[in-house]
């Protein structure tokens, strides 16, 4: 087996089961909620997404050699202003598009920190683009009909798991559009 088909049968694996994961008040998360997903840390720990169930979440396919890095800083405040309202960023490194995301973990997490003072979790680098190497989170995000066309494109996720909105990488994470959008999911 080829090293990248173990890493899509892993994740694979990880993700099954979700339908009995329990969100952060131990409630049980449904298993057609996004926060019923697994995924891996970029330290390679393994996460349940429903820690992050009943919050808000945007997630963001990301990748340190684009020409919409910079985005870092603005997702990095939007994350410190809002996630104490039930908020949170989550980044998943992807070397997808243009080959842009090629360092290790530990490459990765020290670019973020270094440049950008990230502090939302990121976890490890997957495929979003669709086939059999697909990460389940980008399989469940899909789901609405819209995969990422670069790095950095961005899915709203509200508190019940379900996508609210895509945004293409061109818009920010200080645009109105998108900050609108995250005060009304916050409000729901």
């Amino acid at each position: 087996m080829t090293r990248s088909l173990f890493l899509s049968a892993a994740l694979t694996t990880l993700a099954v089961g979700g339908a009995a994961a329990a969100d952060s008040k131990g409630g049980p998360v449904p298993a057609d909620s996004f926060y019923s997903l697994k995924a891996t840390t970029l330290q390679g720990q393994p996460a349940d997404l429903s820690q992050y169930a009943g919050k808000v979440t945007l997630v963001v396919n990301t990748a340190s050699q684009c020409g919409y890095t910079p985005q870092y800083a603005g997702l990095e405040k939007l994350h410190e202003d809002m996630q104490g309202r039930g908020f949170s960023v989550l980044g998943f490194p992807s070397n997808d598009f243009g080959q842009q995301e090629p360092g290790s973990a530990e490459e990765i997490q020290t670019f973020c920190k270094k440049n950008y003072g990230v502090t939302f979790p990121m976890f490890s680098k997957v495929v979003t683009k669709a086939g059999p190497e697909q990460s389940p989170v980008y399989t469940f995000l899909g789901k609405e009909g819209h995969l990422p066309a670069w790095n950095f494109s961005k899915y709203l996720v509200g508190k019940d798991g379900k996508v609210i909105a895509f945004f293409p990488s061109k818009v920010t994470p200080e645009s109105k559009e998108l900050r609108d959008q995250i005060e009304a999911a916050l409000a729901h």
